[in-house]
């Protein structure tokens, strides 16, 4: 968490936003930022999970996602369903954490590396590797991952696809059974 608050313009946002801030024009005005550090602060508040739109679509800030923070940082307090108590790659496991939040994929990293581990994640958690899935159960179960996302389901199936994760014929998918070592397009 320290790094997100290392710029000041996050930090300044941030502020704005606890102060009651409800949209990106209060923010820039409150913390007398540009529209474009206004956006940029923002997005990356929201893809930490750390602001959040409300029930009236106004910003508001996650309190809960502090404490979630904070337990993180202790890897004995890990929930069992959280990546990375299952032990494995460090690295992998922030990946995931990064853009994966309550089960949801938050946005595709634009990196191939940490794309890949994402997709793998997903792919993981929803589909038994072998078994035959029809276009229809593998939409339905990847809006899912993208609801109020940034990514729509058809968009991520079509990665998942590209990188390996699911093999697709005749409108058919099945996730390979050595899909952890695929993953090139």
């Amino acid at each position: 968490m320290p790094a997100l608050f290392a710029e000041e313009s996050r930090v300044r946002a941030f502020a704005a936003v606890a102060l009651g801030a409800g949209d990106a024009a209060r923010v820039a005005r409150a913390a007398g930022l540009s529209a474009k550090e206004t956006a940029g602060a923002l997005r990356r508040l929201r893809e930490q999970g750390v602001v959040a739109s409300g029930d009236d679509g106004g910003l508001v800030v996650v309190h809960d996602r502090f404490r979630e923070l904070a337990r993180a940082g202790r890897p004995a307090s890990r929930a069992p369903g959280d990546p990375a108590a299952a032990g494995g790659d460090g690295r992998a496991d922030m990946i995931v954490r990064t853009f994966v939040r309550d089960g949801r994929l938050v946005r595709l990293p634009a990196r191939w590396t940490r794309k890949k581990v994402v997709l793998r994640h997903i792919a993981e958690q929803t589909f038994a590797p072998g078994v035959e899935y029809p276009e229809r159960t593998v939409d339905e179960k990847l809006r899912a991952w993208c609801e109020d996302g940034e990514v729509d389901h058809v968009t991520l199936r079509r990665h998942l696809v590209d990188f390996g994760q699911l093999r697709r014929s005749e409108g058919i998918y099945a996730r390979p059974a050595d899909a952890a070592r695929t993953g090139t397009a």
